[in-house]
């Protein structure tokens, strides 16, 4: 009763019977009702991604056709008929649903598509008949309803049917990680799969993706999909979508948002995840972790986001913030950043500092998203590294320059010279996380190297207003947003900025996840070699940008 939504084709397999075998986690007397009610609760069990029939009635006759011919139906829904009026009936019925929808409208009672979500259909009713104990009827038992076996000589209650659907649930049933293939608990699979319906219900609300790269769509289609199914997606904007329209943020095209609001389609807004693979999007990889923001961007504090509402607002119960302590724990040791594990240099130069107080100031693009709707005051690098040496005129500054401007000269590049007369060294090369590791603090724009020193215990400063500056744990001399107003202990800022908010993505099943398994397939580097189709469109990207770089610099 409980299994893997059909996401894609090849979807793993969550349970399997063992009829004759002793529970790898056996269920005490007194936890089978909360789970059963965890079940009901959580509304998971059967095919619980179908539609909704949008019809509700209290008498509920579930032919499966695994049972009497066909020739019985009309026999079996007299039965039912001598009992209950036919307004109060809905027939949902396997196969042959075109005599089946005959016979129910001349008998006057409702008819529903097999393809029902099971629990939208029980939200009405108060007696579920069947001719077979399926999915309907043990989703039934476990609300407490009465199910009655129909037969050809008429129809039994089944009174223990509660029990046996538990005993089946926790005791004749092995549970099995998709991920990892090893045993879990009746309690994990139903959390994993509350998870994946509210990802599912999610999905639904959008009509439609625009400004995505091609490269990537598939990746997108299966973090957005419905199951089965993903939204399509479309190279312009038109009125009259139904739902929501995803948009890859930075790509929004111009005039979209004004269109958009006088349609009255909500524009939800798309970006790369906080931990999102080995390997740049620049470079092709696909994402294995995207944001979704119904509300603005976590980048842009001029309005709220999705991300600072979690924060101001989210139940950090002790489970979470003791799941958010281990996921530092385990990003900190494993030296994972947003592109991938980290390797620590075992021998660096040694820095001379003098003893003095070691500052890192990590450069950004200057024209990236996060400057521009974030920086506040603060016109570039040039001008954060000015300000940043007035307020800390003995301390040892390191510069550590953005590489996207390092290797294509975007806006933000300085001259070494010029770095010089105010940082007292520069660092190139090596994994950021290395530098933080060695200094005592970050000051920075709206870097996220300010979100990876925070988990690493360092002070961090910030002059512009990134989405983890106002909550407590930073000095922030930036124009933080006054509506963030909550103090918030590292590990709530870490599960609500990597649990609560982003999407994690399997590469291995193509299955939602949560962070955990993203960040162990992140230590499996063949699951992130380039495949030649990414070296081709790769080296492709690379030509047209030098062009564009050849043809600026020869017209001006």
């Amino acid at each position: 009763m409980l299994r893997t939504p059909p996401f894609h084709r090849s979807v793993p397999i969550l349970a399997r019977a063992c009829r004759h075998a002793t529970p790898a986690f056996p269920v005490a007397e007194s936890e089978r009702e909360e789970l059963a009610g965890r079940i009901v609760r959580e509304r998971v069990g059967g095919r619980f991604w179908a539609p909704d029939p949008g019809q509700r009635r209290p008498v509920l006759v579930v032919l499966s056709g695994k049972g009497p011919e066909r020739s019985r139906l009309a026999t079996m829904l007299k039965q039912v008929l001598a009992v209950h009026a036919a307004r109060d009936v809905m027939l949902v019925r396997r196969g042959a649903r075109q005599p089946a929808a005959g016979l129910a409208r001349r008998l006057g009672i409702a008819h529903v598509p097999w393809e029902s979500d099971p629990h939208a259909l029980l939200d009405g009713a108060v007696r579920v008949y069947a001719d077979a104990v399926g999915d309907i009827a043990r989703l039934a038992a476990l609300r407490g309803l009465p199910v009655v076996l129909l037969g050809p000589e008429g129809g039994r209650e089944e009174p223990f049917l509660r029990t046996d659907v538990l005993a089946d649930l926790l005791d004749r049933t092995a549970y099995v990680c998709p991920f990892t293939s090893s045993p879990i608990s009746c309690a994990e699979a139903i959390a994993l799969l509350a998870g994946w319906r509210r990802t599912i219900m999610a999905n639904r609300q959008i009509g439609a993706c625009l400004a995505m790269s091609r490269w990537k769509r598939r990746r997108i289609a299966d973090f957005l999909a419905t199951a089965p199914g993903a939204p399509p997606f479309i190279e312009d904007f038109r009125a009259g979508l139904h739902g929501a329209l995803a948009v890859w943020a930075t790509r929004q095209p111009p005039g979209l948002a004004e269109a958009a609001r006088r349609s009255g389609t909500p524009v939800w807004r798309v970006e790369d995840g906080f931990v999102r693979s080995i390997g740049l999007g620049s470079a092709l990889m696909p994402p294995s972790s995207i944001t979704i923001d119904t509300r603005g961007i976590y980048y842009d504090p001029a309005r709220e986001s999705d991300l600072e509402h979690i924060l101001q607002t989210a139940t950090f119960d002790p489970a979470l913030r003791a799941r958010a302590g281990k996921l530092v724990e385990s990003l900190v040791r494993r030296g994972i950043s947003k592109y991938g594990a980290g390797r620590a240099v075992a021998l660096r130069e040694s820095w001379d500092t003098g003893g003095r107080r070691t500052i890192l100031v990590p450069g950004q693009v200057a024209d990236d998203q996060s400057v521009r709707c974030g920086g506040g005051r603060i016109g570039g690098n040039l001008e954060l590294l000015q300000t940043v040496r007035r307020h800390n005129p003995d301390a040892f500054v390191v510069y550590r320059p953005h590489p996207d401007v390092e290797a294509t000269h975007r806006l933000g590049h300085m001259d070494d010279s010029i770095v010089m007369q105010l940082a007292d060294r520069i660092d190139r090369g090596g994994a950021i996380l290395d530098t933080i590791s060695r200094v005592d603090e970050v000051h920075t724009l709206t870097s996220l190297a300010g979100f990876e020193a925070l988990m690493r215990g360092r002070r961090v400063v910030t002059y512009g207003a990134p989405f983890y500056a106002g909550w407590g744990l930073t000095v922030d001399l930036g124009d933080v947003p006054a509506r963030r107003t909550r103090h918030l202990s590292l590990e709530e800022l870490v599960a609500g900025v990597l649990i609560l908010f982003p999407r994690y993505l399997d590469p291995v099943t193509r299955l939602p996840c949560g962070p955990e398994v993203l960040i162990d397939r992140l230590q499996t580097p063949d699951l992130w070699r380039p495949t030649p189709w990414m070296r081709a469109l790769a080296a492709q990207t690379a030509l047209r940008k030098a062009w564009a770089r050849i043809r600026a610099a020869w017209t001006s």
